[in-house]
């Protein structure tokens, strides 16, 4: 008899503290470290209860970056063509696009 192989279901199986993925963590760090730049700066100034505030506002967005995906709503037709999407992935395709600086047109030519 031979050997087969079964393929394993991975998903799921990075995750660190069940909302992170390594991703999500990464991007939360970053998120953070940005907000603790205006942390110190609110400290300095007496108010580190707004620091801290602004710092989980960028966290969360850092966290919002990496795990969230973009829904399929039917009535608006930007998301059925990037539905389900991570939003990481949606930024990143833009800054590329961005970066490239290239225009391409399309003109339908009648025979």
């Amino acid at each position: 008899m031979g050997t087969y192989y079964i393929p394993r279901n991975y998903r799921g199986e990075s995750r660190i503290l069940y909302i992170f993925t390594v991703k999500s963590l990464i991007t939360t760090a970053v998120g953070a470290l940005i907000g603790s730049i205006f942390l110190l700066i609110f400290k300095a100034m007496g108010m580190t209860m707004v620091g801290a505030i602004i710092m989980g506002v960028f966290a969360f967005i850092g966290f919002a970056i990496g795990a969230l995906k973009i829904p399929t709503i039917v009535g608006i037709p930007v998301t059925k063509k990037i539905g389900g999407e991570p939003i990481g992935e949606i930024i990143l395709r833009y800054i590329k696009f961005k970066k490239n600086r290239k225009m391409y047109t399309y003109t339908k030519e009648e025979k």
